[in-house]
């Protein structure tokens, strides 16, 4: 069969990973060689999470061939990235949580950020306004409005990742979205929601009823 015949959407990640490694042309050897490095790792989260020397301790995968894998989160991290541009009006939650998650979930370390949005919830920017954990580094609500008087923001979105994994919000989570709320209020801006990103889940404090 012409590879070209065949959806991308039919194809197992092993002969998806095929095409990639011989440019197009998706031969048998090339498929066996995939199954044989996805079932070392035990699936594809954790091939790709991998190392390089790792990868290339598989017989017949190079460092070019381990790079191409290797490069393949960070591209669709930059495409679900994308899905949200300035200017972009925001349709649903869904729409929200996949940017988000795209921004978030791979990181080590905890960030709080903000998604300034006009009256009509188009967005006017994302800000990543601060690293490190919420119990351990300020998250200071004068700046927040800050940045959201002078880009003239009629609405924000507050988010920020739990590198364990757990999208469960913490006491302290609560707190800072009850301050931020506060604050933003004084000057007539909306908090629509704080979403918690964890590993392939976001949490809605809106949607627990705490906004």
């Amino acid at each position: 069969m012409d590879p070209d015949d065949t959806t991308h959407e039919s194809m197992s990640d092993a002969e998806l990973l095929a095409r990639l490694m011989v440019g197009g042309a998706d031969t048998k050897s090339a498929t066996d060689l995939m199954q044989r490095l996805l079932r070392r790792f035990g699936g594809l989260r954790a091939l790709l999470d991998a190392e390089m020397n790792s990868i290339t301790a598989e017989k017949g995968i190079g460092a070019v061939r381990a790079g191409a894998i290797l490069a393949l989160p960070e591209i669709a991290r930059r495409y679900f990235a994308a899905s949200l541009p300035v200017g972009e009006v925001i349709r649903s939650p869904t729409d929200t949580e996949t940017f988000l998650q795209a921004k978030l979930r791979h990181l080590e370390h905890e960030l709080f950020c903000c998604l300034y949005l006009d009256n009509r919830h188009r967005v006017l920017r994302f800000d990543e306004m601060f690293r490190g954990t919420i119990d351990g580094t300020s998250v200071y609500p004068r700046e927040v409005v800050k940045e959201a008087l002078k880009i003239n923001a009629a609405a924000v979105i507050l988010a920020h990742n739990h590198p364990s994994g757990v999208a469960e919000p913490s006491q302290a989570d609560e707190r800072i979205t009850r301050r931020l709320k506060a604050a933003l209020e004084l000057v007539d801006i909306r908090l629509l929601d704080h979403l918690i990103i964890g590993d392939g889940r976001a949490t809605s404090l809106a949607a627990r009823g705490l906004i």
